[in-house]
C-alpha cells in the first residue's frame, strides 16, 4: 500500500510546478495588450538586427554597383560605347583629375580616387557657401574641388567631361557634358540621376533630345555663359541654343541654369578658360 505523505508530497510538487508555469510571460492571455506590446517590440528589435547586418553586409556590393554606374555613365558620354570591351577596360581611356575650382589648375591636394564631389560638397570644410545671385543652379553649396575626366590621343587632349548638377521642378538633376578641347564646344551630354516628371521633364534623359546638344557652345569667346534652353524650337543656325522640353518650362529652365552655373566663374570657368587659352596656343 502506498504512503498517503508521499502521495501528498508528490500531488504538492505537481501544484508547485503548476504554480510555476502560470506565473511570468507566458501565463499572460493571449490577448493581453501587455503581452501583444512585448512581441512587438521582440520582433522589432530582431527585424531591426537583420536589416542592419544585412545593410553591412551588402553595402561594399552597393558602392561597386554605383561605381560602375557611374562609370558607364562617364563612358558614355565619353562615346566609348563598344562593348565588346568590358568597363574596366574602356575607362583605362580616361583620365580622372582633380581641379581647384578657385583657381582653374590641376591640383592632388586629396586624393583623386577616392574623392567624392557630391559628399564633399556638404561638407563645410571641403565647400563654400552661395549667395543666392551666385546659385543659379540653386545647389546650395559647392565643393572646393571638382572631379573632372579626360581623354587623350598620345599626348593631345581629346576631350574633358565635367559633372553638372541643378534643381529642376522636382528635383536635383545629375549629369555630365563632354566638352571638346576648347573648352566651349559640346561633344555630348548625359542625365543620369533626377525625379523630374515622366514624359515631360523626365525626357532630358532621351537621347534625341541630348544630341541636340552636340555642337553646341556653353561659353562665347571669352568665356561668358551663353548656353540657352529655348522655349520652342532652336533656330537651326544657333550657335548657343537648344530645343525647349514640351511641357517642362521649369525643367528647360532649370537645365540651362545648371549649364551655365557650371561652365561660369562659379563653376569650372576658371579651368575652362585656361583650356580654351591653351587649346588657342596649340592652334596657334
Amino acid at each position: 500500500m502506498s504512503n498517503p505523505n508521499e502521495n501528498e508530497n508528490v500531488d504538492s510538487e505537481v501544484m508547485n510546478e503548476a504554480g510555476k508555469k502560470k506565473t511570468g510571460f507566458l501565463a499572460m492571455p493571449n490577448d493581453s495588450i501587455a503581452k501583444t506590446f512585448i512581441v512587438a517590440f521582440a520582433l522589432c528589435l530582431v527585424c531591426s538586427v537583420i536589416v542592419s547586418v544585412a545593410a553591412t553586409v551588402l553595402k561594399p556590393q552597393q558602392q561597386k554597383n554605383r561605381l560602375i554606374d557611374l562609370q558607364k555613365n562617364i563612358l558614355s558620354v565619353a562615346g566609348l560605347t563598344d562593348e565588346s570591351q568590358s568597363i574596366e577596360e574602356r575607362f583605362k581611356k580616361i583620365e580622372a583629375r582633380l581641379v581647384d575650382m578657385e583657381t582653374g589648375e590641376y591640383t592632388d591636394i586629396v586624393d583623386v580616387d577616392t574623392y567624392n564631389q557630391r559628399q564633399a560638397a556638404k561638407d563645410p570644410s571641403m565647400s563654400i557657401d552661395l549667395s543666392s545671385e551666385q546659385d543659379i543652379a540653386s545647389v546650395g553649396r559647392r565643393a572646393k574641388y571638382g572631379k573632372i575626366y579626360t581623354m587623350k590621343e598620345g599626348d593631345q587632349l581629346t576631350k574633358v567631361i565635367i559633372p553638372i548638377k541643378g534643381y529642376g521642378l522636382w528635383s536635383t538633376m545629375y549629369g555630365f557634358v563632354a566638352l571638346k578641347p576648347d573648352g566651349r564646344t559640346i561633344d555630348d551630354v548625359t542625365f543620369y540621376e533626377h525625379n523630374e516628371t515622366p514624359g515631360l521633364g523626365g525626357e532630358i534623359q532621351n537621347r534625341a533630345w541630348q544630341k541636340v546638344w552636340q555642337g553646341k557652345s556653353v561659353t562665347d569667346e571669352n568665356g561668358k555663359p551663353t548656353f540657352q534652353v529655348v522655349k520652342g524650337r532652336a533656330a537651326k543656325d544657333s550657335q548657343y541654343d537648344v530645343d525647349g522640353l514640351a511641357g517642362a518650362t521649369l525643367t528647360s529652365v532649370g537645365v540651362m541654369n545648371l549649364v551655365r552655373f557650371w561652365v561660369g566663374e562659379n563653376g569650372f570657368g576658371p579651368y575652362l578658360k585656361k583650356l580654351a587659352a591653351s587649346a588657342g596656343a596649340n592652334n596657334g
